[in-house]
């Protein structure tokens, strides 16, 4: 039984996640940290603020100050102006869809909300649009989707969750949710149906008009 469809934000409604990783790097760059995209998309896509300031604690004894977050966000929604598309077939799914949805996103609400309003979704799941900053422990953690679970009133295992990143499907098998894998963005390369089928999801799909039926 299914109750609840929980999407996951960059990656899976948005096609955010090269522009999030580009920008990160010349951020990360900027601030001395000589990191490659390529670093920036195994260790990054999926993690919360204070994931990433931890793995660059651990990896490169620099500490990220509210100063670089800012100056990141200033690049990324400059970015997302010109860059920025939803991930192609959401809009229309979104239209077929007649189960109740929510956003779950590891992302600041910041940027959250901009990135969704630049691409005409943002109405679309308001208010139902949580974050990593309302919870205890982020992805892989399963807090956030319990807490989506229990702002919608949904029983965990009767919820859906779809994800694109290891710590987002880690974080959904942990809650007891059916994932079902995204590989459709831009960041995804060769063997990533792979890697989320190893962490669990339960099915993987690489476009959009594939979910209606699953569903």
């Amino acid at each position: 039984m299914t109750d609840l469809i929980i999407f996951d934000c960059d990656g899976v409604l948005i096609d955010s996640e090269p522009i999030a990783c580009r920008t990160m790097e010349t951020a990360l760059n900027n601030f001395g940290v000589a990191i490659s995209y390529e670093e920036v998309v195994e260790h990054h896509i999926g993690t919360s603020i204070k994931g990433v300031i931890a793995d660059i604690k651990d990896r490169y004894e620099v500490d990220l100050t509210p100063e670089f977050w800012a100056g990141h966000l200033a690049l990324f929604l400059a970015a997302i102006e010109t860059d920025l598309e939803p991930i192609v077939g959401i809009e229309n799914l979104l239209d077929q869809l007649d189960l109740p949805s929510c956003v779950a996103s590891s992302g600041r609400m910041l940027r959250l909300k901009p990135a969704l309003e630049t691409v005409g979704l943002y109405n679309r799941f308001a208010p139902h649009i949580f974050n990593a900053e309302m919870v205890k422990h982020a992805k892989p953690a399963p807090d956030l989707f319990l807490h989506a679970a229990s702002q919608m009133n949904t029983t965990p295992s009767n919820c859906v969750v779809i994800e694109d990143s290891k710590a987002g499907v880690t974080a959904a098998k942990a809650a007891g949710m059916y994932c079902i894998g995204f590989t459709g963005g831009g960041h995804c390369g060769p063997g990533h149906a792979e890697v989320l089928q190893g962490l669990g999801a339960d099915v993987v799909i690489d476009d959009m008009s594939k979910l209606l039926a699953l569903l």
